[in-house]
């Protein structure tokens, strides 16, 4: 599963997920709920690009 990247610096990584908003370990970024956003900064799905 691929890594995306925040603006911030932020990292998604599907395999850690984002429990603290509800996002569970293994959740593909395609899988991700329309309303989550960076937990850092506020960045809309759209803001983000596939990590190196």
């Amino acid at each position: 599963m691929k890594k995306m990247e925040c603006p911030c610096g932020y990292i998604y990584d599907p395999e850690e997920g984002d429990y603290e908003n509800g996002v569970e370990p293994g959740t593909a970024w395609e899988k991700l709920p329309a309303e989550w956003v960076c937990p850092l900064c506020g960045a809309e799905q759209e803001d983000f690009w596939e990590a190196d």
